[in-house]
């Protein structure tokens, strides 16, 4: 493949229906909207209304869309690579939930 055939390529799409970027997606390939949300995810809450306020407030998401797009980060590498405590740790809880079913 020559190199004006490897430039008129598409960037390939994520699950979400957008293009996944690469160097510009910052660490891990990860865009500024999936650190985002991991990070959200990765913080304690006092009371029950407050994270889904801050996933209003801050990212401009209704409850269910943060949580599909969450859920879809679960099973990217990138994502593994970026907070590998936090998406390990996510995974088990959803597997868990999966098995109670």
């Amino acid at each position: 493949m020559g190199a004006d055939e490897e430039a008129a390529r598409p960037e390939p799409e994520r699950a979400d229906g957008t293009e996944q970027q690469d160097g510009a997606g910052g660490p891990a390939g990860l865009d500024a909207r999936d650190r985002a949300v991991l990070a959200l995810e990765a913080r304690s809450w006092r009371t029950a209304g407050a994270k889904e306020r801050a996933v209003r407030e801050e990212l401009g998401l209704s409850s269910t869309r943060y949580y599909q797009l969450l859920n879809g980060l679960l099973d990217r590498p990138e994502a593994l690579a970026h907070a590998p405590v936090l998406v390990n740790r996510l995974r088990r809880v959803r597997d868990a939930r999966r098995a109670a079913r």
